[in-house]
């Protein structure tokens, strides 16, 4: 049923129960009027009669009766009475002229009847009836039930005195009979009136209180409006004084302020997304009843389970399979405690660190932030800063001790020459030793250029390039050093672009860095692999080599600057690579085991008019109704 109905119901149901209540009142008090009228009627009549008896008794001093026997004298009156034709008279005109009273009589003391309306009893002794008093008192429904159970003949009396002493009492007998055919056509009326006021309040009531609503069905018609983001203009009253009018102009301006938040609100989630979605951090966001109402990306991952199927759902159903990290969550959640950094077993076997904060506004609890880290990738990173660490203090030392010997070198190099001219005119036998330390000096001198080369900051020439072409190029370099080793390179690169922003020479200097090292690190032949693919927003690249494999005591130091295990070699190349890397944002690492051979796998960002070339493909294809 629909709100105006269920106001105009009320409203006329009440109406009816308030004029049911008033006609109940009337009606009750024109039967307590018209019973109470008929009470004081009969009992002045008995007033009326008693006056009329006392003064009707006859001189009795004249008589043979002796006046000072209360006794003779009752015994005189009560054998006159009978014969009172006056007093007979009044009491049977009494009868006559009012139509509720059924008899009229005159009853000794003892309740015999000295005077009668009805001649058969009197002498005769009348049995008691109840007090007509008792039905005045009456509430209206026992009034009711009185007058209208079967016939019943109730009394009304006064009492009759003789000389100061009682003589006997006048009763006059009201019949509910009489009293129904006097009363009914009154109540009958009474009742008429009820009804028909009932039936008019329910039909005004009903009609003004839906004249008065009528302007909720346009009022409706405004907020569903609103509700859909209509932009019309509202409709009102002709004035914009009375309530509608207000209320109207109320709705248009809410109208207007939900559509600006619904824009804010649309750019805010939209911001939000696309921050979300470059989070490597999982991301729960919990109201103050514990439902979930922001995830990102990555806590599919780790919890296995869609970001649709999250959304809405309370902490305790997210977190039920009553594992670990579920109980221990679910108990911060009821303990209300924050968790610190704590490490789990996620879906698929992930080690993840959660850690729950709860958000408070002036000491009110609003909602729970819930942070979940892939736990190697907290590892990897440790180890990259370790390493740039390493590699830092190791270019300040490297640059100082660069510094410290390129002076002394060029000083040699000088009081060489000048000693090589004066000695080839003593000595010439001596030349050739002048010549091997010159050679020697110069190797230390580019050494040491290496050195300072390796640590000076570059400035990248970045251009666009299809990563494809880079592993192209580089393999070609590659050719002949794995021919000479007998290796076959093998090329699985993704089927649609690739496109990076790099610097070529150093990112191909990268590359190939790794790919001697593998096709080296294989001196009875094999084969090195070469692949490259999209992961999300980056390029991920591996090389893997059928090598002897990275010893595990020397993992964490290969790409220290210095460090190799070759015996040729210089420890530039990886620390180099590495280096190159972290100059265009990207990463790389390896897994290696002994005699398994080796993959070193990097991860390149993708260049962002790939990415918004992407996302307008995306919004061709789903467009926005609006």
């Amino acid at each position: 049923m629909r709100r105006k109905a269920i106001i105009v119901l009320a409203i006329s149901f009440m109406v009816t129960v308030m004029v049911t209540a008033f006609s109940y009142l009337y009606i009750s008090q024109i039967l307590r009027q018209r019973i109470t009228s008929a009470y004081e009627s009969a009992n002045r009549l008995t007033q009326q009669l008693a006056y009329f008896a006392e003064n009707d008794l006859p001189d009795l001093s004249s008589t043979r009766i002796d006046t000072n026997d209360p006794a003779a004298v009752r015994r005189a009156l009560a054998d006159y009475l009978p014969m009172d034709t006056n007093l007979l008279n009044n009491l049977e005109s009494e009868v006559a002229l009012w139509p509720f009273i059924y008899d009229a009589s005159v009853l000794d003391s003892n309740g015999k009847a000295l005077l009668h309306t009805n001649p058969q009893l009197v002498g005769k002794q009348v049995a008691p009836r109840p007090d007509f008093h008792s039905v005045t008192t009456a509430r209206f429904r026992e009034q009711l039930r009185l007058v209208y159970s079967p016939a019943a003949v109730y009394d009304v009396s006064f009492p009759l005195q003789l000389n100061g002493a009682p003589f006997g009492k006048i009763h006059i007998g009201v019949s509910t009979v009489f009293l129904q055919s006097e009363i009914t056509p009154r109540l009958m009326h009474a009742i008429y009136f009820s009804i028909a006021s009932i039936f008019i309040s329910l039909l005004l009531a009903a009609g003004i209180s839906n004249i008065a609503l009528g302007p909720l069905k346009e009022i409706s018609r405004n907020l569903d409006s609103v509700t859909l983001g209509g932009t019309e203009e509202f409709s009102g009253s002709d004035s914009e004084h009375d309530e509608f009018g207000l209320v109207s102009l109320k709705i248009a301006n809410l109208g207007r302020q939900i559509r600006d938040s619904r824009e804010i609100f649309s750019a805010l989630k939209d911001n939000v997304d696309q921050l979300m979605s470059t989070l490597q951090d999982g991301l729960m966001l919990f109201t103050r009843d514990s439902r979930v109402v922001l995830v990102s990306a990555p806590v599919e991952r780790f919890l296995g389970t869609p970001r649709g199927e999250l959304l809405g759902r309370t902490a305790r159903d997210v977190f039920s399979g009553g594992t670990p990290l579920a109980a221990t969550v679910l108990d911060a959640f009821e303990r209300r405690r924050p968790l610190s950094q704590r490490e789990f077993v996620a879906a698929a076997g992930r080690r993840v660190q959660v850690s729950l904060d709860f958000v408070q506004e002036k000491s009110t609890q609003i909602g729970a932030l819930l942070i979940m880290r892939d736990a190697e990738s907290v590892r990897r990173i440790g180890d990259e800063i370790e390493m740039s660490r390493r590699l830092s203090a190791s270019g300040r030392v490297t640059g100082g001790v660069a510094h410290e010997v390129k002076n002394p070198i060029n000083a040699i190099v000088l009081h060489l020459q000048l000693l090589q001219n004066k000695l080839a005119q003593l000595d010439p036998d001596t030349r050739r030793h002048m010549d091997i330390i010159g050679s020697e000096i110069h190797r230390l001198d580019r050494v040491v250029q290496t050195l300072v080369d390796f640590m000076r900051a570059r400035e990248l020439h970045l251009v666009e390039v299809d990563f494809r072409s880079l592993l192209d190029d580089v393999a070609v370099l590659a050719a002949p050093e794995a021919e000479q080793h007998g290796v076959h390179v093998k090329r699985v690169v993704f089927a649609e672009p690739l496109v990076i922003k790099a610097d070529l020479d150093l990112m191909k200097q990268a590359l190939l860095n790794v790919v001697i090292n593998g096709i080296q690190s294989m001196s009875q032949g094999g084969q090195l692999t070469i692949s490259a693919h999209r992961e999300e927003n980056a390029v991920v690249a591996e090389i893997s080599d059928q090598g002897s494999g990275i010893p595990q005591d020397v993992q964490d130091k290969v790409f220290e600057l210095y460090f190799t295990t070759k015996k040729e070699g210089n420890g530039i190349g990886l620390a180099q690579t590495y280096q190159i890397l972290q100059w265009h944002y990207g990463s790389v690492e390896f897994q290696s085991a002994e005699g398994a051979g080796t993959t070193f796998r990097f991860r390149v960002p993708l260049a962002a008019s790939s990415l918004d070339a992407e996302a307008d493909a995306i919004a061709q294809s789903n467009p926005v109704i609006s």
